[in-house]
This record gives structure tokens, C-alpha cells and sequence, in this order.
């Protein structure tokens, strides 16, 4: 039940931003959730998640009972640029009245967050993963991330959103483990110490995960440069869930978890429900389809195919790591490298660009960092599906390829499934590199030119 008080904690949670060391508007969004939270908590101690819908209906008694307003004054006499402020409180019998000015930065149900009144209809981003019912307008959520980049850009920190299944982790249900996996029930961690673990029975969920080799190692050291947030296309009780065993100390994430359940496009994933300014923000995620606006800002990820479920559920006929009794290499897998790219971001965004650190744009860094990777290369297609072969130019100009149509002296590697074609035996006698597509896949998924020798493709009888 929301209590009488909550009109007053949201008003004066708000109104104290004109406070340089106000909790609304100093170090970060975990400053921001916490403090909102506390105000929401402390409202209403007896509140249980059955009792929020009762919300609206309160917010109405609220406004026939009650009438709140917030006086605020700043002393300007003899302080310095820091204004203290002085808050009372009058309530009176009649309607909640309007705080002249206000410009109703978000709302919690329909109260207005600042002034108290109550509003008509609904507008804004909705922010549930902070708390539920809290929305907030483009005027608000600038003015905080405005706030978070200037904060976070002087701690030398960007933004990293990291998605959760077959990136950080796998899971499956437990009815669907194989036969070969079966041996994996004996040999799961105890729940009571989960730093210590990486492969957890859920009972209550019916679920095993299995986090991915590097993992606490990759999230420690990534902390030190990122503030960082969890965005999965799973419900909410399970990112929370996969947030504890990442987390247990909350030590990362805090309430900086969204679900499905918090996206504002269906079967999307946006950048407009985190506070972090899209030029500052890094996403890890194996979907590129989910970030459709935000690729730019992407790392794609090569999938963690832990259990068999997920082998499936890509059409991989083939066994699982759990099936063949082995995983990731820990120092030299994809999680690792990966690391190494945020450092090498990182590193080129506070130490080598040139001009104001809020004028700079991670994105830019992103794309030249990506673009070196296959610098000098000149590639040529031979009997690639119609389908993919567009993906793959794509990816190879974007890691700095160079790609032609006809056979030109210059061409360093022939890209092929087939050894028999024209173009691969003109490769073969003119000592060219002849690879495989995954040769360019692999490049993409782990940032670095990969040996060729390890995708030549075999000779065969066919002829073009």
C-alpha cells in the first residue's frame, strides 16, 4: 500500500537536485536508484509487490485528502556556489496543488515526481528496472546522463551494457539436459558460496547454468573502465537470478539490470532506458539484430555453447562442451580477448584522442579499432552462398578489408568453401591465401587476424 508520505519523498527527492551534493544530482545512477529507492522504501515499509496495483487507487485517495506543497529557498547570503536548501512542509485538507514552474520532469503512477500533482495520461520513458511505475521525459533523462558523463568522464569511466545468455553465461532447463550431460546434476557448485562456483542447479527455477570460463576476472577488471549494466531479453526474475551469481556482492551492477520487461521496443533491445549518453556506451552482445539502432556501439560476441539445448537451438548438430567434458580456454577465450579490446578503447579514448573528453565518441574509437584488423588485405569471393556473401563483404570492410569482384594481381586472399573453383586454383597458383569464410568470422568475433593456416580449405574435384 502506498502510504501518504510517498507524494513528499518523491517532491523532495527531486526538488534537492538543486543541491550541488544533493544524491540526485552527484556521482552516478547508482546514487540516483538508491536514493530513490530509500524515499519509495521508507514511504511505504509494509509494501509487498501483490499491494503495488493498488497504487493508482491511492494517488487519488491522496489528492482528495491531502494537500502537499513543497517550499523551497535557497540562502544566497554568505554561502558559496553550493545552494543550501531549506524544505517545509505544509499539509492541508483539499487537492494536490501544482508547484508553479514545474515542468513535471517523470512521474511514479501519474504524481509528478517534483511538484506532486497528480496528471493526466502517460508520457516519458519508463525506467521500471529502478522502480516500478517510474517514468521520466527526454528533458529529465538528458539532464541526468549529462550529469553521469561529466561524473563518470572525470573517473576516467565509459558505459558497458553486457547481455547475459551465451555471452556471460548459459543456461538450460534441467528436463532438457542430455543423456552425456547428465553427469553435470553430481558436479554443480554450492549456492552458499558463489563467488567460489561456475556451475549452478536452480531448483526452484528448473534451471542450470553454467557462467563462462574468464568470467569474475573479465567483469572485475572491466569494472575498473565501465560502468556497467545488464540488459537481457529474459524476464526479470531470471536477470536478476543470473545477476547473483555474477554479482553476489553487488559489487557491479546494483539495480542496473534490465529485462525484457524494461525495453520500450518488443524483441528490441535500446540504449534509451540506460543512462549513459549513446557516444560514452559499449554493448557486448552475440545478437547483433537485437541492437538494430545501436550497432554502432556494438562488440559482437562469438556464442557460449555450454549445453546441448543451445546447440539446438542454433542448429549446431554437434556436441556440446558439456557433452565432450570440456570448455573455454580461460586465459585465451572469447571473453579474454575481448577484454583486451575494451582496455585498447579505452586507452585510445582517454589517451589519444585530441579535444574535450565530453566531445569525444567511443563509437568512432570502436570503428577504427575494428578497422585495423584486417588493414592490408585485399579479399575476393569464389562461390559464396548469395545469402551470407553480403554479410560477409559487410564484416570484411569493416574490419579494414578491401573487396574487389574481379582477379587483380593485388589480391591478397581468396575466400571460398570449394578449393575446385577458378578462383580458388588461380589462389593456389599464384600463392595466395585461400580460407575459409571463418577465417573472416573468427577475425570479427576475436579482433585480431587470424592465422590462415588454420582455415585452408580443402582441395576437391570441382570444377568451375
Amino acid at each position: 500500500m502506498l502510504l501518504p508520505d510517498l507524494g513528499f519523498c518523491l517532491m523532495a527527492m527531486i526538488q534537492m537536485s538543486v543541491v550541488t551534493d544533493s544524491p540526485v544530482h552527484s556521482s552516478g545512477s547508482d546514487d540516483f536508484i538508491d536514493y530513490l529507492n530509500e524515499a519509495l522504501d521508507a514511504s511505504s515499509p509494509n509494501s509487498s509487490s501483490d499491494e503495488e496495483a493498488e497504487n493508482q487507487d491511492e494517488f487519488e485517495d491522496l489528492s482528495r485528502n491531502k494537500r502537499r506543497k513543497l517550499e523551497s529557498t535557497e540562502e544566497t547570503e554568505g554561502s558559496t556556489s553550493e545552494g543550501i536548501v531549506e524544505q517545509k512542509l505544509v499539509v492541508a485538507e483539499s487537492s494536490v496543488v501544482k508547484v508553479d514552474g514545474c515542468t513535471h520532469p517523470g512521474t511514479f503512477g501519474k504524481l509528478c515526481i517534483s511538484c506532486g500533482e497528480i496528471l493526466d495520461g502517460e508520457s516519458g520513458v519508463t525506467f521500471g528496472y529502478i522502480h516500478k511505475g517510474l517514468r521520466l521525459h527526454e528533458e529529465e533523462i538528458s539532464r541526468l546522463r549529462n550529469t553521469e558523463m561529466n561524473t563518470f568522464l572525470f573517473s576516467k569511466k565509459l558505459f558497458l551494457v553486457l547481455d547475459l545468455d551465451h555471452t556471460l553465461l548459459n543456461t538450460t532447463i534441467l528436463g532438457q539436459l542430455s543423456s552425456e550431460e547428465l553427469h553435470l546434476l553430481n558436479e554443480t557448485d554450492s549456492l552458499e558460496d558463489v563467488a567460489k562456483g561456475s556451475l549452478f542447479k536452480l531448483e526452484h527455477m528448473h534451471m542450470m547454468t553454467k557462467l563462462r570460463p574468464f568470467v569474475r576476472t573479465f567483469l572485475k577488471e572491466a569494472s575498473a573502465m565501465f560502468e556497467m549494466y545488464i540488459y537481457t531479453m529474459g524476464d526479470r526474475p531470471y536477470a536478476l537470478e543470473m545477476a547473483k551469481l555474477l554479482d553476489p556482492q553487488g559489487e557491479y551492477f546494483n539495480a542496473k539490470v534490465i529485462s525484457r520487461d524494461d525495453g520500450t521496443q518488443k524483441h528490441q533491445k535500446g540504449l534509451d532506458v540506460v543512462l549513459g549518453r549513446d557516444s560514452a556506451v559499449l554493448i557486448l552482445d552475440d545478437t547483433e539484430h537485437a541492437w538494430m539502432k545501436h550497432k554502432n556501439n556494438l562488440i559482437l560476441m562469438e556464442r557460449y555453447h555450454f549445453f546441448a539445448s543451445s546447440c539446438r537451438q542454433f542448429g549446431f548438430n554437434c556436441k556440446s562442451l558439456a557433452e565432450t567434458k570440456s570448455d573455454e580456454n580461460e586465459t585465451d577465450g572469447a571473453l579474454a580477448k575481448i577484454l583486451e579490446v575494451l582496455k585498447q578503447v579505452h586507452c585510445t579514448f582517454f589517451e589519444k584522442l585530441q579535444g574535450d573528453l565530453v566531445d569525444r565518441d567511443v563509437r568512432q574509437v570502436l570503428s577504427s579499432v575494428r578497422g585495423e584488423i584486417l588493414s592490408g588485405c585485399v579479399i575476393i569471393f569464389s562461390r559464396i552462398n548469395h545469402l551470407a556473401l553480403p554479410t560477409l563483404k559487410r564484416i570484411a570492410e569493416q574490419l579494414g578489408a578491401t573487396c574487389l569482384t574481379e582477379l587483380d594481381p593485388t589480391v591478397t586472399h581468396v575466400v571460398a568453401t570449394d578449393a575446385g573453383t577458378e578462383k580458388a586454383r588461380w589462389a593456389v597458383k599464384e600463392k595466395k591465401c585461400l580460407v575459409h569464410p571463418r577465417w573472416i568470422e573468427a577475425a570479427n568475433y576475436f579482433w585480431e587476424k587470424q592465422p590462415e593456416e588454420n582455415f585452408f580449405i580443402k582441395k576437391t574435384t570441382t570444377q568451375s
